[in-house]
């Protein structure tokens, strides 16, 4: 099983970039949510002058957040870079549209951004419409400004298994976000393989895995305080969209439908109030505030990360790879370098 580390957009992730490399990490990630982080181009460009052999990735871009040729340019000045480096995310822009208030874009066009960047970042013509007017394009540049000769990696995010449908028929990945049932992940490999059977592509694609990890020292409870801390991040996300996307939270167990009922009253808003998301949103994907902790219900720990001793991680870690997850990659929070040294030494 290979590793890799996700952080947000900010400066300074650099350094964190080099630190991951030397652990023999195999990528290194950052988000892209606009209304909530820095610009991730900017920070993997950071990382790609810094660095010379970790892939680097988006997790995950978006038809929401950028047109086509915006987004191709900047993977391909990053592949310029970083040439054969870079792996480009696609997702519908579930955060960043929520972020906004707004929507996530529909799964045909989450097919047709994908297929159009993968045109794109490889030199080809494709297509482009705005309203009711369509053009071919291609990059027009000549010269040293983009990269599409060296490949770029496509991985689609995927949640259900449309999604995991649509990376087959593109012939890419699939990343998925505090996903950890290995059942779940079979489902996604046999639909996507499925796929790529019947539209020619190649099987063999590689699957990624967002999470956390704590290491639990000798008889450290699994719900302690540092656990929380470390997964927290993971666990509010859920709770977050589950507030901010009703039909999402009836599918919530008790415990964490009264968790989500405690965030939206600690937050000040209601699943109904239109402007839920100038506030809901607060802090997301950082670490969380002691004082949400007891949000952090113990079914979510055992569901959206690894906690557990040494032999019971590794034990859960050959089930997923069985079940077709080839990279895990943790977001740490409380102290990074640690928490990226103990993945390390996990896995070793």
């Amino acid at each position: 099983m290979r590793t890799g580390i996700v952080v947000t957009a900010r400066p300074g992730v650099e350094d964190l970039a080099v630190r991951a490399e030397e652990l023999g990490f195999s990528s290194f990630w950052v988000y892209d949510t606009p209304m909530v982080n820095g610009d991730p181009f900017i920070s993997l460009a950071l990382c790609a002058k810094a660095t010379s052999r970790i892939k680097l990735g988006i997790g995950v871009t978006s038809p929401a957040l950028r047109s086509s040729p915006a987004a191709a340019a900047a993977v391909s000045s990053l592949n310029a870079i970083a040439p054969g480096r870079v792996i480009c995310g696609i997702g519908t822009g579930n955060t960043a549209r929520r972020t906004l208030g707004m929507l996530p874009t529909k799964m045909a066009e989450l097919e047709a951004f994908t297929a159009s960047m993968q045109d794109l970042t490889a030199g080809r013509e494709t297509v482009y419409t705005e309203g009711e007017r369509t053009r071919t394009i291609k990059f027009l540049h000549v010269g040293p400004y983009v990269n599409t000769a060296d490949p770029v990696e496509f991985v689609v995010a995927a949640f259900g298994l449309k999604a995991a449908a649509i990376a087959g028929r593109r012939g890419a990945g699939v990343i998925s976000f505090g996903l950890l049932a290995p059942e779940a992940w079979t489902a996604f490999d046999a639909t996507r393989r499925q796929a790529a059977r019947e539209a020619g592509r190649p099987e063999e694609i590689d699957s990624y895995v967002m999470t956390s990890l704590h290491v639990l020292g000798d008889s450290e409870d699994r719900y302690s305080d540092l656990a929380r801390d470390k997964m927290g991040h993971i666990a509010m996300a859920l709770l977050t969209f589950a507030a901010d996307n009703p039909s999402f939270g009836e599918s919530l167990e008790p415990e964490e439908a009264d968790a989500m009922r405690r965030l939206l009253e600690r937050r000040g808003t209601t699943a109904a109030d239109p402007g839920r998301h100038a506030t809901l949103y607060r802090n997301y994907l950082g670490r969380i505030e002691p004082g949400d902790r007891d949000l952090i219900v113990p079914s979510l720990v055992d569901k959206l990360a690894l906690i557990g001793t040494r032999p019971q991680l590794l034990e859960r870690i050959v089930a997923m790879e069985k079940a077709g997850v080839d990279e895990i990659v943790i977001q740490p929070v409380v102290d990074p370098e640690a928490e990226m040294l103990e993945l390390a030494k996990l896995m070793t």
